[in-house]
Formats: structure tokens, C-alpha cells, sequence
């Protein structure tokens, strides 16, 4: 196994887009990436053609998925076409980046990304006041390591801070009303193209919901095609969702804290799982911090929690480092570490792994409204 370190842009892209008009936001965020995105759209293409799926299976997907976005939230799909607008691409374009995850699907040698995600609910029985706080690790192509950014969302119900890939709407994040999401692929045999893509309804959900309840009901709401899971959470509350083609399922937390790899956490889309995509693997990484929990004192701060994610050589690959001996679609990264904060309404990203911790410094981003 050859590995280096993983190839970083000397200053990381931090985009911005502001108003009440999701199309001109679009346009916004695609004037900021229009020397970014071409780079963006060749890897996709690239990822596309080794999974089999030609080109113009790629456009007709995206095309569908436009559709659907359109259908259940207007602003949404303007706000893609902004993009495309702003970046100078075709809209379609933009619309297979947002639904990459259910074109992917189709994929017969692209397996999804692993990513692993703790949230932890403290009680206040030592006095002090209850808290919620949650940190991943996102983990993905290594080719894919200069394709994403930082970003402030501005003019919709709420602000929206947190880290997406460039073009998409949103995949990790915090709002001005403190609701937070973490973001996981999961994989279920019946995914693909025809309902809302999990990116976009990441997005809507932070721009929309106040907390996690009313998150939960716009999740439910939503015509899901695809399998992800959402870790919602707030100053009071918290839930680990399994999001499926059959339904949204919600996940019990297991001493105050939810662990979350890459595999289905309920048994109704456990029985039609895609295991052969992230077995053994997620189930090693799962068990394995589940054991790191169990056995250690219980992380009071988000700190601790993020010291539950690096691992070394021998163990499973929870801090994730990319095998150059193996060809593209293989090489695995944990291109960013996101820790979220409701009392603070704070994303703290970490251009790195969780061994980067201390090394490198964290970009903190503020929700305030």
C-alpha cells in the first residue's frame, strides 16, 4: 500500500451567496465556481463511465432528478439553475452533481464513500446544562479532495453554514436555529433516480426546519428514491435517521451517544441492504468505536468526541488515508473532519483527518441569524 498525504488546495474555497431569491443565491454560488466546477464535472464523468453508466443515461438521470427537485421544492431547482447560470454550464450538469449519489447507484464498480458520524447528548446530571454535539469524518474519492467548500447561505428561513461539494446544494451543516445535520450514504437495492437526491433535501432541511422535530416531519414528507442517513440534532434533541426507498426509519442512541458508519441501523431496509457495498468494513469501524465508547469515560466536549475517530495502522480505517496503489473509484480519504455545535450555532471544518487535529487549524463558521 503506497499512501501520501492528501493533496490539498493551498487556500481552501469559501463560498457565499446571500437574498431571498434562490435563483440569484444560485447564481452567486456559480460565479464563485466557475473556475472550479469543470474540474468537478470531469471527475464525476469519469466516476460515471467506470460504474457503466454512459452519458447519456448520466443526462437523462439529471434531467429526471431536475424534475423532481422542481416538484417539491420550485426554489431548490432555481437555485441549481442559478449555478449553472453563474458557472456557465448547462443546468443538467449541475443537476447530475446534486443527484450523484442516486446516479451512482446504478454504478456496477463505484461503491459510495465511508464516513463515520458520533453525536452525543450529555445529561447535566453533574450539574451542568444538558448539551448536544456531533463530529464525521467525510470521506470520499481523493481525486474528489480539492472539488469541495465551505459555505454561508444567506436569505432563505434560516442561515445556513457547513461544508458541500462544489455545484451541490448541501451535504453537511448548522443553521442560525441551531438544528444540525450530519450526512452518511447508505445503500439499499432499490436507490436510484426518482425522488428528492439526499443532497438537496440536506439542503432544504437547513434552510427550512427550526429543529428536530420539524425536520423529521419534513424528511417524512419528502419522495426519497435513494438511502442516506441524516444524524439530526438540536440544544434538546436528537435523532439518527435510516433514509430509505421503503420509508425513514429513526435509530435509538446506545449510551447517550449515536454512532453511525455506512450500514442500515433498523431491519426494514436492513432486509433489502446492499452489504456487499460496505461489509465488512462499516460494521468493523461501528463496532469498533461503539467498543472505544463503551469502555472510556463518556466525551464531555466535541473534542473528546473527535479523538474517537483516529485510528492507526491495524485498526479499522475510521481515520480513512487513500491507497495509491489502487485505481480511481477505490482510493478512499477522509477529506474533512466537521464537528457542530447548536449552543454556538458553530461549524468547526477541518481541511484534514482526525489525526490532523491539533496540526492544522479549523475554519469556524457561525449560523447567527
Amino acid at each position: 500500500m503506497t499512501t501520501t498525504p492528501i493533496p490539498r488546495p493551498a487556500h481552501r474555497r469559501h463560498v457565499g451567496a446571500t437574498g431571498t431569491d434562490p435563483r440569484a443565491r444560485g447564481i452567486a454560488r456559480g460565479e464563485q465556481l466557475r473556475d472550479a466546477l469543470p474540474a468537478t464535472v470531469d471527475t464525476y464523468d469519469r466516476l460515471f463511465a467506470l460504474g457503466g453508466i454512459a452519458s447519456a443515461r448520466v443526462r437523462e438521470d439529471a434531467e429526471r432528478a431536475l424534475d423532481d427537485i422542481g416538484r417539491f421544492r420550485p426554489g431548490a431547482r432555481a437555485e441549481i439553475e442559478g449555478i449553472a447560470h453563474g458557472s456557465g454550464l448547462d443546468t443538467w450538469r449541475i443537476g447530475a452533481l446534486n443527484a450523484r449519489t442516486e446516479i451512482l447507484a446504478r454504478s456496477t464498480a463505484v461503491p459510495p464513500g465511508e464516513c463515520t458520524t458520533l453525536v452525543r447528548r450529555t445529561t447535566g446530571a453533574d450539574g451542568s446544562a444538558p448539551r448536544t454535539f456531533g463530529v464525521q469524518t467525510w470521506d470520499w474519492h481523493v481525486e474528489l479532495s480539492g472539488a469541495w467548500h465551505t459555505q454561508e447561505v444567506r436569505g432563505g428561513r434560516h442561515a445556513v453554514v457547513g461544508l458541500t461539494e462544489d455545484g451541490i446544494l448541501g451535504k453537511i451543516g448548522i443553521n442560525s436555529a441551531g438544528l444540525a445535520l450530519h450526512f452518511n450514504i447508505l445503500g439499499h437495492v432499490r436507490d436510484g433516480v426518482g425522488g428528492i437526491p439526499v443532497h438537496v433535501l440536506a439542503a432544504v432541511v437547513l434552510e427550512e426546519a427550526g429543529s428536530v422535530a420539524e425536520a423529521v416531519e419534513l424528511v417524512r414528507a419528502a419522495p426519497l428514491a435513494s438511502s442516506g442517513s441524516f444524524a439530526l440534532f438540536d440544544g434538546a434533541d436528537a435523532v439518527l435517521l435510516d433514509l430509505s426507498p421503503v420509508g425513514v426509519f429513526p435509530v435509538r442512541a446506545g449510551n447517550g451517544t449515536f454512532v453511525r458508519t455506512n450500514h442500515f441501523l433498523t431491519p426494514e431496509p436492513a432486509a433489502d441492504e446492499k452489504y456487499w457495498l460496505y461489509q465488512p468494513d462499516s460494521g468493523e469501524r461501528h463496532d469498533f468505536v461503539r467498543a472505544r465508547l463503551d469502555r472510556g469515560r463518556a466525551p464531555a466536549t466535541p473534542e473528546e468526541l473527535a479523538g474517537l475517530l483516529v485510528t492507526g495502522e491495524k485498526e479499522p480505517p475510521v481515520t480513512c488515508l487513500p491507497d495509491l496503489d489502487k485505481p480511481l473509484g477505490q482510493r478512499w480519504a477522509s477529506l474533512a473532519t466537521v464537528a457542530l455545535d447548536p449552543a454556538s450555532r458553530t461549524a468547526r471544518i477541518l481541511d484534514g483527518t482526525p489525526a490532523d487535529i491539533g496540526s492544522r487549524d479549523w475554519r469556524v463558521l457561525t449560523a447567527a441569524a
